[in-house]
């Protein structure tokens, strides 16, 4: 019983924070390229959230000497279900312990990953309410769309590159119970990537491995993504970003693994992020069996179709990389 709860007692991705030493650049990046919404701003940290997004955030974009990622955090599917995901990772060793909350949110329980990726997980949250000039006549819509850039509607899921993908995989399907969809494994058994959801989302959460070497680190993000839902999104965005100076790092293409269309660029602060042109594809199965990619199929699972991908998309992560310059 307890391991079929623990399959849903993580109900999504509830929010991420990102480092960055230039917060101007990168609150001008989200908000009048991307379209995200402002919703508060405490300290060295500044709260946004794309129009479909139902939280009081979904980004926290904190001023740091470096970017690269504050947390990850997760919400439970009640209360008693984070109860129970807490009493498991005070029992792995991950647990750092209680923090009494944040703007947007009440107490969660702060964990990390084997590579040392900080998490956390939730159940109390505040929702977003609109102002008079955000009201939308779509009563299942917390926002009108916005009129700046190209918004996108919500955030869609986080890549984290790692030493080692199995071990930082097995952490969260035994403490969280996110399901494995989709893995590229090499012919002595080691996996390349993982990609793992807890909702019929193809993944909220991937592990790529650290292809670096002499910058090699711990606790790096790959990239955090924002969903648009319309490909034809990318090709307005991929205007509106070279006119105003954004270095396109890859894309518009589409990944075999799960089939998404997508465009990778890097922000001001030098975080990578990824915009998503659609789902890819959903999954309703319960007894869903996990894509096996292999090694001779790795390129077709990187690259359904497109220009290959540049070396920095697998030796590039933040923090402990020098950034690329990007002017704004």
């Amino acid at each position: 019983m307890e391991k079929e709860l623990k399959k849903f007692d993580v109900a999504q991705l509830a929010h991420v924070e990102i480092f960055t030493p230039d917060p101007e650049g990168t609150l001008w990046f989200f908000k009048e390229l991307l379209g995200l919404q402002e919703t508060a701003r405490e300290g060295q940290s500044v709260y946004l959230r794309g129009y479909e997004d139902f939280y009081h955030h979904t980004l926290k974009v904190t001023e740091r000497n470096e970017p690269g990622l504050g947390h990850i955090s997760w919400r439970a599917s009640s209360k008693e279900a984070l109860e129970r995901r807490v009493k498991e990772l005070e029992k792995s060793g991950a647990g750092k312990g209680w923090i009494d909350g944040d703007l947007g949110h009440g107490a969660a329980y702060q964990f990390v990953t084997p590579d040392n990726h900080n998490m956390e997980i939730l159940w109390d949250v505040d929702y977003f309410q609109p102002n008079e000039s955000q009201f939308t006549v779509l009563n299942n819509r917390p926002q009108k769309r916005p009129l700046t850039g190209v918004p996108v509607r919500r955030l869609d899921h986080v890549n984290l590159m790692s030493s080692d993908v199995t071990r930082n995989k097995n952490f969260m399907m035994d403490e969280l119970g996110f399901r494995l969809r989709e893995h590229v494994v090499r012919n002595d058994g080691s996996e390349i990537g993982s990609w793992l959801s807890v909702s019929p989302l193809v993944h909220e959460l991937a592990f790529m491995g650290d292809a670096s070497t002499s910058e090699q680190g711990l606790g790096k993000l790959h990239h955090v993504a924002f969903w648009y839902g319309f490909p034809q999104h990318l090709h307005d965005l991929s205007e509106v970003l070279t006119e105003n100076g954004i270095q396109i790092e890859a894309g518009p293409l589409k990944h075999g693994v799960s089939q998404a269309m997508c465009m990778y660029v890097i922000e001001p602060g030098g975080n990578r992020v990824e915009l998503f042109a659609d789902s890819g594809y959903l999954i309703f199965d319960p007894d869903w069996k996990p894509v096996t990619w292999t090694e001779e199929q790795v390129e077709r699972a990187i690259i359904f179709y497109g220009e290959p991908l540049p070396d920095t998309y697998f030796k590039y992560g933040t923090p402990n990389v020098q950034a690329p310059v990007v002017n704004k």
